[in-house]
């Protein structure tokens, strides 16, 4: 069964439910990055001192 378009109607709760998905998988991206960085400059030998 094909799921429906959430952009059908922009205030359905589908179309909240799907901005709200994408918005959250953004973040965690984003903060995983951050974290890659944050572990790289640690492991970093110049830095060490920090």
């Amino acid at each position: 069964m094909k799921k429906p378009d959430p952009k059908a109607e922009p205030n359905s709760a589908a179309a909240r439910a799907e901005r709200l998905t994408q918005a959250l998988r953004a973040n965690l991206h984003r903060r995983k990055a951050q974290a890659r960085a944050i572990d790289a400059k640690s492991d970093d030998p110049d830095n060490s001192g920090q």
